[in-house]
């Protein structure tokens, strides 16, 4: 039997929230943006009727004022948008018991078994749209495929621009409606992939499709594969409720309020990143045996910086151990070059209670140590308990203390 899955994406969701929580920006252009005087104050959302004056996702906030000089700026609530997401969980979970959480504003859900009950998948489509609307008062967009990769980009393609805000992308269409569209639009290309491609000479998803395999395997290896059998509409992968439970990797990553220059101060946030990192490993009970770090330049639009990556040799939930790391493939790789984000990832993850302990170094003394650091945490706040370094200009630790996701709750 041949697979119905859904990809719902909530349309503009947070300005659609902020504009239905503040009646009176209904008919007004709204944005959310973060602080304009930091490097926050980019676009986060924008409604429809602020697009339609051209401004975009992820542009400063001063050229979309340029561009709308009456749209109402709104700073993120990040805490509300959480238990939205959260609602429309459970509004989905009425349709089918598989319902995939992908990330704050869009969700899968394999309805193979539960389509029955109504007359057919678009009906079933229409019957979620609306309770979304009439409960939580939010357009959403529905993409439907066999697969999840298609029902994905059967929304952000085609459902985003049908009046009805739905459509479906079956693999006897993909030559016609996929294959012809630009490479960048394959679900798992971005912009380096698609330079990478295109030094190929690979410019549509077609292109990729009629490559011979072989030697996209020997260039790309796995993930070459991967996107391979993405642009033939190839997905094997179950729409589960436990995606997020087996983390391969943890990581936080800060885009900082201005560009640091100075080695000390980019220090200070590696070493914050790296407590982050480490709180939230114990918090579940893992340890990583791998370090990576991830640099971006102060100029966006060159794509610069650099990511490295390094073995432990033994894995830990310790934020010395992260942090020594982190500075070593630092150092190795900056070109003194301004540092404008910055991140850092504990990867090859373990379950805790299967560590091999080591005869020469007794790391539980340093973790119940931190455990006893993230315990003051939880019951005084994030910013009870922090390094010295951290009250300095270059420290952001306090002041992402009051922030989810970097944003303001």
């Amino acid at each position: 039997m041949e697979r119905i899955i859904f990809l719902v994406d909530m349309q503009s969701f947070y300005a659609s929230i902020e504009k239905v929580t503040h009646p009176r920006f209904r008919h007004k252009p709204v944005v959310v943006a973060g602080d304009p005087n930091q490097r926050s104050g980019i676009i986060l959302a924008a409604c429809p009727l602020a697009k339609a004056s051209g401004i975009k996702t992820a542009e400063p906030l001063w050229q979309a004022r340029a561009k709308c000089p009456e749209v109402e700026v709104v700073k993120p609530h990040m805490a509300l948008y959480i238990d939205v997401s959260m609602q429309i969980t459970r509004v989905l979970e009425k349709y089918s018991d598989l319902v995939e959480v992908y990330s704050i504003d869009e969700q899968f859900v394999d309805v193979t078994h539960s389509v029955h009950l109504f007359k057919d998948r678009y009906r079933m489509a229409e019957a979620i749209h609306d309770e979304i609307l009439d409960t939580i008062g939010i357009e959403s967009r529905i993409g439907i495929g066999p697969t999840k990769v298609l029902a994905k980009m059967a929304c952000d393609h085609f459902a985003k621009k049908h009046p009805t805000g739905m459509y479906e992308l079956t693999k006897d269409r993909i030559q016609v409606e996929l294959w012809p569209r630009p490479i960048g639009d394959l679900f798992g290309v971005g912009h380096r992939m698609e330079a990478h491609f295109k030094r190929m000479g690979l410019y549509t998803i077609g292109s990729l499709a009629n490559h011979p395999l072989i030697w996209i395997k020997k260039r790309f290896g796995i993930n070459g594969e991967v996107l391979y059998r993405f642009s033939h509409g190839i997905d094997p992968s179950p729409v589960t409720k436990h995606t997020h439970i087996k983390q391969k990797a943890i990581g936080h990553h800060m885009t900082l309020p201005r560009d640091y220059v100075k080695r000390e101060d980019i220090l200070v946030v590696l070493r914050e990143l790296s407590e982050e990192v480490a709180r939230r490993t114990r918090k579940q009970r893992y340890l990583g045996s791998g370090v990576s770090i991830y640099v971006r330049g102060h100029d966006f639009n060159r794509h610069d910086g650099f990511k490295c990556q390094v073995k432990l040799a033994t894995p830990t939930a310790v934020s010395d151990d992260i942090y020594t790391a982190a500075r070593q493939l630092f150092d190795q790789s900056w070109n003194a070059q301004p540092i404008r984000s910055v991140g850092v990832t504990l990867t090859h993850l373990e379950d805790k209670m299967t560590r091999q302990l080591s005869l020469f170094d007794d790391p539980i003394k340093k973790e119940r140590l931190a455990e006893v650091m993230d315990q003051l945490k939880e019951t005084f706040g994030a910013d009870s308990v922090m390094r010295a370094s951290s009250l300095t200009d270059a420290g952001q630790a306090k002041i992402r203390a009051n922030k989810i996701g970097g944003h303001w709750k």
